[in-house]
């Protein structure tokens, strides 16, 4: 399951560069949602590529590996995914409202927020979401958005974050919201 997100990865950067030697698209743009930093400092930064008026390609990465406290005090929500997906602008590429697809994986690890448990695991699927860019400058944007994603999980639920007791393991479908965006997008 791992390495069909990876070939998917692969295979819609690959569409991106086709595009660019096709299309004469010249429009990339560099993005980091600063309500991921919000998030437990969850590190994290998009990649763009318009490919045609209305159509953009991205890829983009989310980063925590941030434990705050120590011991059943500690509080958590790390987490690494990969993100890939392709953006519809009904205007303008890189300006006002939008709608997206994406496929994600997550590896991820969160205890002690609301409880002493921690649960880890792995995520597999897709998502949608919307939102609308508001043009700074000609070069820097301010995009605001919402997002779920769905799929499928193997998960390990664990008593407290240092004792190693297991409390529930499986595999099971998910529902999450994916992204709550305010990113702010520099193109060139």
């Amino acid at each position: 399951m791992k390495n069909r997100f990876f070939l998917a990865l692969v295979l819609a950067l690959g569409l991106s560069i086709a595009c660019q030697s096709q299309l004469g698209a010249q429009e990339y743009a560099l993005s980091t949602n600063f309500l991921d930093y919000a998030n437990f400092g969850t590190l994290n930064i998009e990649a763009s590529y318009g490919i045609a008026q209305h159509w953009s390609l991205s890829a983009g990465v989310k980063y925590n590996p941030f434990t705050y406290g120590k011991g059943l005090d500690a509080l958590q929500n790390r987490q690494r995914s990969f993100i890939a997906g392709a953006r519809y602008w009904p205007w303008h590429v890189f300006s006002a409202w939008w709608l997206s697809g994406m496929l994600r994986y997550q590896e991820y690890n969160a205890g002690g927020i609301s409880s002493p448990q921690t649960a880890e695991g792995e995520r597999y699927g897709g998502g949608i979401s919307a939102g609308y860019t508001y043009m700074l400058s000609p070069f820097l944007n301010l995009d605001f958005g919402i997002g779920f994603w769905s799929g499928y999980e193997s998960y390990t639920v664990y008593s407290c974050q240092t004792c190693g007791s297991i409390v529930d393991k499986g595999k099971r479908a998910f529902l999450l919201p994916s992204e709550l965006t305010l990113a702010l997008t520099y193109i060139f």
